[in-house]
């Protein structure tokens, strides 16, 4: 039996890995963040850089906000995307509401990777249940807190997280561009 038929049994549940150890549903969102725009994140002394890469796949495209790469998740925390924006913006919206429900019950800020790690719990359950497909989408969080200062990390669709004093966001290379 060849490969790409041996896969095809294996690619539509997140939960079955193949007989390589593969996850192909996991593969195919980290494909989706190959294709979108770098972003990169530099951690300093002093604060956290971060860059992203405004793709522009049509002319027509080019003065939408669609593409947006940064986002505000609460005062002391940002973040920048690449991947499946629909997927990012209920992300987003997820880290938003834990950030303040963590603010209103303990009246200060939450801890930048206790909410990188909620959010990614978040993502790894995605890759274990059957009917979900991963989020197809990658982060950079960047931001302070009282505890560990400036901080940088990333996550990917899988769910796993790790700091980083930089990091960028791959992209697949495309020879016509």
């Amino acid at each position: 039996m060849d490969h790409t038929r041996m896969s095809r049994r294996y690619d539509s549940r997140t939960t079955i890995f193949s007989p390589e150890g593969r996850l192909y549903q996991v593969e195919y969102a980290m494909e989706a963040i190959g294709n979108a725009g770098a972003a990169i994140g530099i951690l300093a002394r002093d604060g956290v850089i971060l860059v992203g890469e405004k793709k522009v796949t049509s002319k027509l495209l080019q003065t939408s906000r669609s593409t947006e790469k940064m986002y505000k998740i609460d005062d002391h925390l940002a973040c920048a995307v690449a991947g499946i924006m629909s997927d990012a913006n209920i992300l987003i919206n997820t880290a938003r509401v834990q950030a303040q429900r963590y603010t209103f019950a303990y009246q200060e800020p939450m801890p930048i990777e206790q909410l990188v790690q909620s959010l990614c719990d978040t993502k790894q359950g995605y890759t274990q249940f059957g009917g979900l497909r991963p989020f197809g989408v990658s982060f950079l969080f960047a931001g302070w807190d009282k505890n560990y200062g400036f901080q940088l990390y990333m996550s990917d669709p899988s769910g796993n997280y790790s700091g980083w004093k930089a990091a960028a966001i791959e992209v697949a290379y495309d020879p016509t561009a």
